[in-house]
């Protein structure tokens, strides 16, 4: 080999070299994976005001990019700094840096699932669980709860009844989102249920949405089976139009805050609660649970018959006897409390 071919091929491997080092180098700096200790995954989040400056911080405090001045370099060539979307943001082992930024930058954000259901027994505990499900303070939620222009505006209640605004049911949400923005998922989906068939129904039959949200939850709290619930619902509409007390045993479980009470004495019925039907006729203020569609239908369709009295079967079957008076109720409630006493159930 010449000494001019030699010196060239010197100097190509010198190249070769430095680019591979450099190589390497940019490999460690900006491509290596993200390697969390003890678990698969972890979480930041994202609040609306967060600057880019806090979401560094943020990922630096949980400790998921060893260099994280390479990780902001990269993320201002990315322009990360002008992309900033608030939520909550799952970072799984073995990701690189690019798709940490990517994942921001294009708002892949992790959703977070209300689940609204019968758990949730009054608007205490709907402000509680919406407040630790995401970033939204207790004081927002609630707020909205007794706002009566924004009520009558989104739902046509008012604060005494704006627990029936809540369709049960699971709604997926940015961690980040607004109390706007959440109360409009709720109206959208109150509205999909009252159309203007069930509103029209309602105004037939001569009860308000507000009325009828109110008497479904004590007819759904009773019974679960809809054939059942239209003929409880036809109970309740025969005492409210004889001027009878509804005497529902639902509305002392939510007077009393006892949630899980399935059997009722007489001191709970002493409670000092306008919710506390035995001893204040007509309807209570608002619903005593949330209510499902199906109650909704069944009270709107209530059965037409003569019962003023009910008692659930001695076979706690989900069932009830009827009756037109009192005589033949009292017999049908001896035969239920024997059948609580054996089986044990005093509460």
């Amino acid at each position: 080999m010449s000494k001019k071919k030699k010196s060239g091929f010197v100097m190509f491997v010198l190249i070769c070299a430095v680019m591979g080092i450099g190589g390497f180098y940019a490999y460690k700096k900006f491509f290596v994976r993200v390697h969390l200790k003890d678990k698969n995954y972890t979480y930041i989040f994202i609040e609306r005001e967060d600057t880019f400056e806090d979401v560094i911080s943020d990922i630096n405090a949980e400790h998921i990019i060893e260099n994280t001045e390479s990780f902001e370099w990269l993320a201002k060539k990315m322009e990360l700094d002008k992309n900033i979307h608030p939520g909550k943001y799952r970072i799984n082992n073995g990701m690189s840096m690019r798709q940490i930024i990517n994942l921001i930058k294009y708002n892949k954000q992790e959703k977070v699932r209300l689940n609204y259901n019968y758990q949730i027994h009054d608007p205490g505990e709907f402000v509680v669980y919406t407040d630790e499900k995401l970033a939204l303070g207790d004081s927002e939620l609630e707020d909205f709860l007794n706002d009566e222009e924004k009520l009558q505006e989104y739902f046509k209640l008012d604060p005494a009844n704006s627990f029936g605004m809540i369709m049960p049911g699971v709604y997926e949400v940015s961690w980040a989102i607004t109390a706007e923005e959440l109360f409009d998922l709720l109206k959208q989906r109150y509205w999909k249920v009252w159309n203007t068939s069930r509103l029209n129904q309602a105004k037939q039959i001569g009860y308000s949405v507000p009325e009828i949200m109110t008497l479904a939850s004590i007819v759904q709290s009773e019974s679960t089976i809809q054939s059942e619930q239209q003929k409880i619902a036809g109970v309740y509409v025969n005492r409210l139009r004889t001027n009878m007390p509804l005497q529902a045993d639902p509305t002392l479980r939510f007077a009393n805050k006892n949630f899980s009470a399935q059997r009722f004495w007489n001191s709970d019925k002493e409670t000092n609660s306008p919710y506390n039907t035995y001893r204040y006729k007509g309807l209570p203020p608002g619903p005593i649970c949330l209510v499902y569609p199906q109650a909704i239908d069944a009270t709107l369709n209530y059965m037409k018959h003569k019962f003023v009295y009910f008692c659930a079967k001695p076979q706690l079957n989900g069932l009830s006897d009827f009756s037109e008076t009192y005589s033949q109720h009292e017999r049908y409630a001896t035969a239920y409390k024997k059948s609580m006493n054996k089986r044990g159930i005093n509460r």
